[in-house]
């Protein structure tokens, strides 16, 4: 990376026809798949004054790449059941999340969180709701496909079933040589979860009437009351920049050419089960990883692009609306009067001191909520360079 207009020069396909997205409405490389000979460079269709995500020297993003990793993602095989996929879990219409309080693997099983948006992951410091060791989309992807506790894509002990599923289409003895030409055996694990990464990056929302008024300089883009709320959610009398500032609108960002990683966990007083500061048993946050009391109900603090139409919301989906987030952060952390996880989370002990509440005149609340809607990007929503490419007509 780090050449202008988006391109890096190394990055060149061969093998699919693709379409970059050099035409600015969208940065996923490519509908191929179909064959071609054409080579070019990956473009990330970026508008002025937005940054490009960060991608590893090892990995660099190209064309065919990103359309092989757009296979794999929508590809049932990818799963122990042969009937399940990243996409059951990251439906592009809902901005790549499930709509599900808490995640449902191919198994079955009931996760214990809720499936996080794939949308601008390429710009995240930390992938997870709580785990600050996954810090590459790469190393991420081996997760959901081999983890055993929740299960997933449940492919565990299944290495060798998976590569001989994949080695059996013809469409990937195409792509994967030319994903990652001069390797004796394209077909690999290794090469699997680039493509897979690839892609993901290549998941981006710039073209909401947010970012067509900011970066588009269009001023009709955004309403009256949109703006009116904009205002509110920067000002000190909500406090919501600082944890959702940035154009990503999330405190734990990087992009090419960041001069630091900035990685923040947080804990909004969701819970005080018993005054205790506790947070529900085996849901308990960055706690579950350093063992630290300090960290109960530490999570990290997801984008608002697209939140309305991310619903449910918080980890464990246990916030329904838009409305009942506003009441949350209003009262500095949510009160649950009875049973087993009773507690008044403004009184946590452990919550963030940027939690502080606010209060919000009915016209004050409108305006916020306009705010937050304008970050809804209706063509990543639809854009087919996203969709499912094995539905495509010929």
């Amino acid at each position: 990376m780090g050449c202008s207009d988006g391109e890096d020069p190394s990055a060149t396909t061969s093998g699919t026809g693709g379409s970059g997205a050099g035409d600015g409405t969208g940065g996923a490389g490519g509908q191929g798949g179909e064959g071609g000979a054409e080579a070019r460079p990956f473009d990330w269709g970026l508008p002025p004054g937005f940054p490009r995500p960060k991608v590893p020297e090892d990995n660099p993003m190209s064309v065919v790449k990103v359309e092989l990793g757009r296979r794999l993602f929508y590809d049932p095989r990818l799963s122990g059941t042969g009937d399940f996929s990243c996409a059951s879990c990251h439906r592009q219409e809902l901005a790549f999340t499930d709509g599900l309080a808490r995640s449902v693997g191919s198994t079955g099983e009931v996760h214990p969180r809720g499936s996080m948006s794939l949308v601008n992951t390429g710009f995240l410091s930390a992938l997870t709701w709580a785990n600050p060791l996954l810090d590459s989309l790469e190393k991420q992807a081996l997760v959901p496909m081999f983890g055993e506790d929740p299960v997933e894509l449940g492919l565990a002990g299944k290495e060798v079933e998976l590569m001989e599923r994949l080695g059996a289409e013809p469409l990937y003895q195409e792509l994967f040589p030319a994903a990652f030409p001069g390797e004796d055996e394209p077909l690999q694990l290794k090469n699997l979860t680039r493509a897979l990464a690839a892609f993901q990056r290549s998941i981006l929302s710039y073209r909401s009437p947010f970012d067509r008024y900011t970066y588009g300089g269009d001023p009709t883009a955004m309403s009256t009351s949109a703006l009116r709320g904009k205002d509110l959610f920067f000002s000190e009398q909500m406090e919501c920049f600082h944890c959702h500032g940035g154009f990503n609108f999330s405190d734990s960002v990087m992009h090419d050419g960041s001069t630091f990683t900035e990685l923040m966990f947080h804990n909004t007083g969701l819970y005080n089960i018993g005054g205790t500061g506790a947070y529900p048993e085996g849901n308990t946050g960055l706690r579950e990883i350093t063992g630290l009391a300090m960290d109960m109900g530490r999570f990290r603090a997801p984008t608002l692009r697209n939140i309305a139409v991310t619903a449910p919301y918080m980890h464990d989906g246990s916030v329904t609306t838009l409305d009942e987030a506003l009441d949350h952060y209003g009262s500095g952390g949510r009160t649950i009067a009875s049973g087993p996880h009773a507690g008044v989370g403004n009184e946590n002990p452990y919550k963030s001191e940027l939690l502080v509440g606010f209060t919000l005149t009915p016209q004050e609340r409108q305006d916020v909520k306009a705010f937050l809607e304008s970050l809804t990007d209706d063509a990543l929503l639809t854009d087919p360079r996203l969709s499912d490419p094995w539905v495509e007509t010929p």
